[in-house]
């Protein structure tokens, strides 16, 4: 059992399949499959970097942003504005210890 994409089950039906599905119950089981699904697209993409497993980060990116009622393109926006003032991830930086002089 797993969350799936909204159209998943009707592609599953044009192939010529059933499937048996149900909708989660409340939001706090919505963010419980949104918090696996997460970690498996993620796990995905590791496995192999492409575009298709990046939009699937994304897209459950997205949904978060819907449930938690945010504006996705704000959050593009203050990504871009928190890459600009803090930096990226691209670098690789470990911060190892911060101490006072």
């Amino acid at each position: 059992m797993k969350l799936v994409r909204d159209h998943i089950p009707e592609i599953i039906e044009e192939d010529g399949k059933w499937c048996l599905t149900r909708t989660v119950c409340d939001i706090d089981e919505h963010m419980i499959f949104l918090k696996q699904k997460i970690i498996e697209e993620t796990e995905e993409f590791i496995a192999e970097p492409c575009y298709e497993e990046a939009a699937d980060m994304l897209e459950v990116i997205r949904a978060f942003c819907e449930l938690y009622d945010l504006q996705f393109d704000l959050v593009v926006n203050a990504a871009d504005m928190k890459k600009k003032t803090h930096g990226g991830f691209t670098r690789g930086i470990i911060l190892q210890k911060v101490g006072n002089e």
